[in-house]
């Protein structure tokens, strides 16, 4: 076995490796870039080398800087996690060169499943059934859209080197293939590097179905069962679970024997998935899946399997990876339970699942029976805007499927989170809805309820706000005693003016704050024990977390933030306003495109820019209808979070 490795990845995943590597005798090598310094993965490692600055194209993804700290520290093998460089057969290649162990599959299996194309055409030859469409080297716009309209719509367009949902558009008629396209290899350069695409029919009510392989390097082939990734959006896994629902013991002898013969059409040996698509409208049958593709690495949503299986997917990676046989034969596999994952994601889902950035004031996760936590960040940490969103891995394992969800559910309503907003709310409403609780599960299940899943702007939670003003009031008033106990060596009354914030408790009074971006005046009752407007808060319990001159209200995986507002300012803008017909930026990112002019008249609504951030573009929209001016930036400028792009002046009357 191994004595050393070198983790060519952050996060999560960097710590998940780091643990079993430990446990295993290894010492363990962390690189990391100066966004993430101060990270728990870096912390944890026995040795820590900085590789670059925040971007990953500067840092992550940088063979020679991370095989240079593979030479400096004597690392005997690389894992290299997921994401990042773990597909880039390049760089297994540069491993071995380099004297270095890569724990993954050889170089020729990466590269042969590395595209979707040629890995569609490989399987097709072994006998895996594929989904119709054009998988071909022609990428000609006017070609392709011929294709496509000969396959029939819907289709789906999909960047070859693709993964984790980038790269993909549905297209549901032929008037928007090509902006479809367009914006598909647009997403696809920039996030791979290849802006080559296919087209492929697209499945209605389509099921999610992936089978988890290993391979040893004497020749040897199993699975490890199989996943249901269909509650997804944007072509993102959201909640994933083992075993699939609805799942016959002779249907799952099906999909994993497709998925092994793919697995030994390329002599595949270490950790792979390979995924299918399935019609969920007819439940889920022998002869009814496709081959979609194979990730060539460890996967998001291993930890399921884990769960169900009792092995430590790390682990044998290492052994295999050091040529041992694999311990077991298929025969020798059963699952027990069921296990459920949820991603925790610091995102809004209330306004389009934008990324939500900041410092984490307040993170504890909670615990229990049956209950795993994989997590790359600590209270006081902060998420950036470099890297994916991801808060933590919420996993629950159960004896049957309706434990494990209930578990799931408790766990992430008992954990609490301040700062960043997250999409709880989102992940609990969807464990509760009745389709999927029934297990009638399809990938366009979550955009046909968003509504239902809370994934709308809500009204602002007015109890949440007299809550936090109660607080944010209460200690302003201790602040200002202790200052004037200081000041004159005595206990004084400092509120019985009112050019203060409010009325203090104990005199009757208003108070005026900015929750959420919105400026609310409410009232003290002559106690100081309500702040009310018709609001009362006796009757629930919130938590409060304060930090700086904000308060958080939290209350089962919402949060309302407030800030106290002197009374003396009237500026609504200062305090996240518009005045006027701005366009700002939705978040930290990089704004990959324009499309408009100054001069130019638009309507409300129109489309006017995109900005990318976390390798998902976001569009940007005009605030009213009117005449462009003033752009402050060009294309590829990095924005951000609020900053103004550019003003939109109000058409004459």
């Amino acid at each position: 076995m191994f004595s050393s490795v070198l983790i060519a990845n952050r996060g999560e995943i960097a710590l998940r490796v780091a643990r079993t590597a430990r446990r295993m005798g290894m010492r363990v090598i962390a690189v990391y870039s100066e966004a993430d310094a101060e990270a728990p993965f870096v912390a944890f490692a026995d040795e820590a080398y900085c590789i670059g600055p925040a971007p990953a194209r500067e840092s992550y993804l940088v063979t020679e800087r991370i095989l240079d700290v593979a030479k400096q520290s004597g690392a005997e093998c690389l894992h290299p996690g997921y994401g990042f460089l773990s597909e880039n057969a390049e760089f297994a290649e540069a491993c071995a060169a380099a004297g270095v162990v890569f724990v993954g599959p050889p170089p020729s299996a990466v590269r042969a499943m590395g595209l979707k194309d040629a890995a569609k055409s490989l399987v097709e030859k072994a006998g895996v059934p594929v989904v119709p469409g054009y998988h071909g080297a022609n990428q000609d716009g006017a070609f392709l859209k011929a294709e496509a309209d000969g396959i029939g719509y819907p289709v789906l367009i999909k960047a070859v080197a693709g993964g984790g949902g980038k790269g993909m558009r549905r297209v549901d008629k032929a008037a928007d293939f090509d902006e479809a396209l367009a914006s598909c290899q647009r997403e696809a350069r920039n996030s791979f590097g290849n802006a080559h695409v296919l087209i492929e029919k697209y499945v209605l009510a389509p099921r999610h179905v992936e089978v988890q392989i290993f391979g040893d390097q004497h020749g040897n082939v199993i699975h490890f069962f199989e996943r249901d990734c269909s509650m997804q959006r944007r072509h993102q896994k959201v909640i994933e679970e083992a075993p699939a629902p609805g799942m016959s013991a002779e249907t799952r002898a099906a999909f994993g024997k497709a998925a092994v013969e793919a697995g030994k059409a390329v002599g595949y040996f270490g950790a792979g998935t390979v995924e299918f698509i399935a019609d969920g409208s007819k439940g889920l049958r022998p002869d009814g899946f496709y081959f979609m593709e194979m990730n060539t690495r460890l996967q998001v949503e291993h930890p399921v399997t884990e769960a169900i299986t009792g092995f430590d997917l790390v682990e044998l990676q290492f052994r295999v990876a050091a040529g041992e046989k694999l311990p077991v034969v298929q025969g020798d596999l059963s699952i027990s339970g069921h296990a459920v994952e949820a991603r925790l994601y610091a995102e809004e889902p209330e306004r389009g699942f934008l990324p939500s950035t900041g410092q984490l004031h307040a993170l504890q996760l909670a615990g229990g029976e049956g209950i795993r936590i994989d997590s790359g960040v600590i209270e006081g940490g902060e998420v950036t805007p470099f890297y994916d969103p991801m808060i933590a891995k919420v996993i629950a394992h159960g004896a049957n499927r309706d434990e494990a969800l209930d578990r799931l559910r408790d766990a992430l309503l008992g954990s609490i989170v301040a700062g960043p907003k997250t999409n709880t709310r989102f992940l609990t409403a969807l464990l509760d809805h009745p389709d999927f609780r029934a297990g009638k599960l399809d990938t366009g299940l979550i955009d046909r309820n968003l509504e239902a899943l809370g994934a709308v702007p809500p009204a602002l939670d007015m109890q949440a706000v007299a809550a936090g003003a109660l607080a944010l009031v209460a200690e302003e008033k201790a602040r200002v005693d202790a200052a004037a106990m200081a000041r004159s060596g005595w206990a004084t009354d400092p509120w019985n003016d009112a050019d203060g914030f409010a009325k203090a408790p104990g005199r009757a009074g208003s108070v005026r704050v900015m929750a959420e971006g919105e400026e609310i005046t409410l009232a003290l009752d002559a106690a100081g024990e309500e702040a009310y407007g018709g609001e009362e808060v006796a009757d629930r319990e919130f938590t409060l977390v304060t930090a700086g001159e904000d308060v958080y209200v939290l209350d089962r995986g919402r949060q309302t933030r407030l800030t106290l507002i002197d009374a003396l300012d009237v500026s609504f803008d200062d305090h996240g306003g518009d005045a006027g017909g701005n366009v700002k930026s939705p978040m930290h990112g990089k704004l990959v495109a324009l499309f408009v002019s100054e001069g130019d008249v638009v309507e409300k609504g129109q489309r006017v820019a995109i900005v990318e951030a976390m390798k998902m573009e976001h569009p940007v929209l005009a605030p009213r209808a009117g005449t462009v001016e003033n752009i402050a930036f060009e294309a590829g400028s990095q924005l951000g979070e609020g900053v103004r792009i550019m003003a939109i002046a109000e058409a004459a009357a």
